[in-house]
């Protein structure tokens, strides 16, 4: 998706020891997003596993386990579990499967993966594109919620961060939105089945982000001058929906997502926070 100018730095602002001691699981972690989230995650202690579809985020695991190594402590190491599917239970199962192996528990997960594959009005859509970007957006969520809540109900203790997106009230994403809604539903009526049982389940709700280019593309990608139009218009309706006129940072994103999923927020559940300079979505 075209990208836009216009936001500043954002610093990395990292609270040594914060998930000192904590075993995090963050998926969709090879890039964008979920990358920035689990590199904050090791530099604040927390030992993370990072799950993917791409070989990608084998790299990124030996990079945070390199600074690891290189630090003088309180930086936590990563594994890596690639070529694992979400849009399939089996792949959801697989990293609890993992997780505990390696671990012993699961405190934390962050469901990260999902994201538009194409943009054009909703009558441009036909079935089979519908399909694909619910099972894209909406199941990986869901599937990765129902595999790691036995754990967290046995332990009586875990924290769920989904990542959703004020793109619920975008133009030229019906098919991603309904996905999210489904993702923003699922956050608050499982937050209030869960939450006397010790499990608090949250979400962000990203706006357009600023990224390097995706090693793993999403989708085909515009093709001619009408279907970058309707690129253009997501970008610019996103932009003036925002109060602050442009797109965020990765680090803007990062931020609230960790401490949603940190022990500071453990009175906040069943919440969907917006992320989106203002856009409510």
């Amino acid at each position: 998706m075209p990208t836009v100018d216009g936001a500043p730095a954002a610093p990395r602002v990292i609270t040594p020891g914060r998930f000192a001691g904590k075993a995090v699981v963050v998926t969709g972690a090879a890039q964008g997003i979920g990358r920035a989230v689990a590199e904050r995650i090791a530099a604040e202690g927390g030992e993370v596993l990072l799950v993917d579809r791409s070989p990608v985020v084998e790299d990124v695991a030996a990079e945070i386990n390199a600074r690891a190594e290189s630090s003088s402590g309180g930086y936590g190491y990563a594994l890596a579990l690639a070529g694992v599917d979400l849009e399939q239970e089996a792949g959801a199962r697989k990293f609890v499967e993992v997780a505990l192996k390696d671990y012993g528990r699961i405190d934390v997960l962050i469901n990260n993966v999902g994201g538009t594959i194409w943009a054009r009005p909703f009558e441009a859509y036909d079935a089979e594109k519908i399909q694909r970007e619910i099972q894209r957006s909406l199941f990986p969520t869901l599937y990765s919620c129902h595999a790691v809540l036995p754990t967290m109900l046995e332990a009586g203790s875990g924290t769920i961060v989904n990542v959703s997106s004020i793109a619920t009230g975008g133009v030229n994403r019906v098919p991603y939105a309904a996905a999210k809604g489904g993702v923003n539903a699922l956050t608050k009526a499982l937050a209030l089945e869960v939450g006397r049982r010790g499990v608090r389940v949250v979400a962000t709700a990203p706006g357009g982000t600023l990224a390097p280019p995706r090693t793993v593309q999403r989708g085909p990608g515009p093709e001619g001058e009408r279907e970058e139009a309707w690129y253009r218009e997501i970008v610019d309706q996103t932009v003036d929906s925002s109060y602050m006129k442009r797109y965020g940072t990765l680090e803007e994103q990062a931020a609230p997502i960790v401490f949603m999923a940190s022990d500071e927020a453990s009175y906040i559940t069943g919440s969907v926070l917006p992320v989106g300079g203002g856009d409510q979505g």
